[in-house]
């Protein structure tokens, strides 16, 4: 939780963010260092972790040419704090407009990977109801593919066929929200192939503020999409991310069953899990990481 006083409503928590209420029209958002694996918030936390995703995402706002809906970083602009709390918000909060969240995830796949992969092997499903066969794990796709997602309420992602994508949203909004989608994602790739990373896949989150889509909560972090070293890559083989892999890596040695509570993480996991993520925003942005101060 926030460091200090920040005399706002607490609205909800995520597995990593924090929602408060600043008025009618705004909300801020605060990335913890909290770490999750298997849907389960692991014990202890990953340091700046939570400052290298709101760094990423606010690169990719700058960057990127589409509306969204971050308004500051800064966080003398966050009304009835202390000093201590401005401190913590520094580097980790977006100040955003409040909008209608869309309820469907846009997910875009560039290659064949993951649950996509295992999907496929297995035969198919909703996100590979498009895809040719023969295809080989991380195969690059023949193109991107929108395969989109909701939440259930156990919070896990349900993978939608097109159909029900449809259903779910109305046909021209489907279609619109495909449609960005892709931009953002082939921007981001090109973005990223120039400094030697592939994205595999992403997905982004859309809402509606002052009858405007825009594009909202993180985009393109290691937390919402998977990037590969470009040196690495190869077709029929498993490849190494940007991302938590560390953690997971070490998690299927241990005897658990992925459910809560989490095993306690060794010193070593938490180190190399911070240190990935570090590793890509220092790739992403071509600038180097300032540590949280201790």
């Amino acid at each position: 939780m926030i460091r200090g006083v920040l005399a706002l409503n607490h609205l909800g928590s995520g597995k990593v963010r924090e929602i408060y209420e600043v008025d009618a029209d705004r909300l801020l958002i605060v990335a913890s260092d909290r770490i999750s694996a298997y849907d389960v918030v692991m014990s202890e936390e990953i340091p700046d972790k939570g400052k290298v995703l709101t760094g990423l995402s606010n690169h990719w706002f700058e960057l990127l040419d589409t509306p969204h809906h971050l308004l500051s970083t800064d966080p003398a602009d966050v009304p009835g704090i202390d000093a201590a709390a401005a401190e913590y918000l520094a580097g980790r909060m977006m100040l955003v407009h409040r909008c209608e969240v869309i309820p469907m995830e846009c997910v875009i796949r560039g290659y064949l990977y993951g649950s996509s992969w295992r999907e496929y092997e297995a035969g198919g499903g909703p996100t590979t109801e498009h895809l040719p066969d023969g295809l080989q794990l991380a195969d690059r796709l023949p193109e991107p593919i929108f395969t989109p997602a909701t939440k259930a309420e156990n919070g896990h992602d349900e993978n939608l066929t097109e159909a029900e994508a449809r259903d779910l949203v109305g046909d021209d909004r489907y279609e619109d929200l495909k449609a960005r989608s892709l931009a953002i994602y082939l921007a981001g790739a090109e973005y990223a192939a120039a400094r030697g990373i592939i994205l595999a896949d992403t997905k982004f989150e859309f809402g509606i503020a002052r009858g405007e889509v825009i594009l909202i909560d993180e985009v393109l972090t290691p937390d919402s999409s998977r990037y590969w070293p470009a040196e690495a890559w190869g077709p029929g083989r498993s490849m190494p991310s940007f991302d938590k892999q560390p953690l997971r890596d070490w998690l299927e040695e241990q005897p658990w069953d992925k459910t809560p509570p989490p095993p306690p993480l060794p010193a070593e996991v938490i180190k190399s899990t911070r240190d990935r993520y570090v590793e890509a925003y220092e790739l992403l942005t071509g600038t180097g990481f300032e540590a949280e101060p201790t």
